[in-house]
């Protein structure tokens, strides 16, 4: 993750654990593939990349990706689990980052977004992620929010938590083709204690 906080959250995390995100990608990204077939040529930035499950699997896909992460540790646990990948790795801040104007084709927040300190970070960088999109292009975002968080399994996690309608807010001028407010119940593989997550997730268009 790109913020301080979910550097300090995930770290224990990338060092018990090799791939502690598992390697195969999230479901937002499965569905945005079922939905558009072939995304041969995009180019695409996945910020707060996490270990790179996601930032492979659409490179493997002939995008080309663009993986920002702000932990030294989960890079290098990506670096090891897709040694073949061409993904284009970068060790930044989400919040300070900058990135290039109508760039992408898609742009990934999966699982950032809450690892921000305040509201005000949050909407600093999905303002920058905007910007950074093309006309048509569209953005996949996954994170908590605040209906229903058992964080047990992170003792000393304190994410920021908006409720749902703020994130769907922040593309009310977008299409939005997917969203829904669930839980996600997980145990991580470096302390099994089950927990659950109630998560917003969205795939957003803007319009071309």
């Amino acid at each position: 993750m790109s913020g301080i906080v979910g550097i300090r959250a995930y770290d224990e995390g990338y060092k018990a654990c090799p791939c502690f995100w598992g390697r195969e990608p999230g479901s937002l990204v499965r569905s945005l593939i079922r939905r558009v077939g072939s995304i041969a040529g995009w180019r695409v930035l996945d910020v707060g990349c996490g270990e790179g499950k996601n930032a492979d699997y659409l490179w493997r896909l002939g995008a080309e990706v663009v993986a920002v992460e702000g932990s030294a540790l989960a890079l290098e646990n990506a670096r090891i689990a897709f040694p073949k990948s061409g993904v284009q790795w970068r060790q930044a801040d989400a919040r300070t980052e900058k990135y290039s104007h109508c760039e992408y084709d898609l742009v990934l927040a999966y699982g950032l977004l809450h690892c921000l300190a305040d509201e005000s970070e949050i909407k600093q960088v999905v303002s920058a992620l905007r910007l950074a999109t093309k006309p048509g292009g569209r953005h996949i975002v996954c994170a908590f929010n605040d209906r229903c968080q058992d964080l047990s399994a992170h003792p000393d996690f304190r994410p920021c938590l908006l409720p749902h309608t703020t994130y769907t807010s922040l593309y009310s001028d977008w299409e939005l083709e997917e969203i829904s407010d669930t839980d996600l119940r997980e145990q991580h593989p470096h302390n099994r204690i089950e927990h659950v997550h109630s998560m917003t997730r969205l795939i957003a268009r803007l319009a071309p």
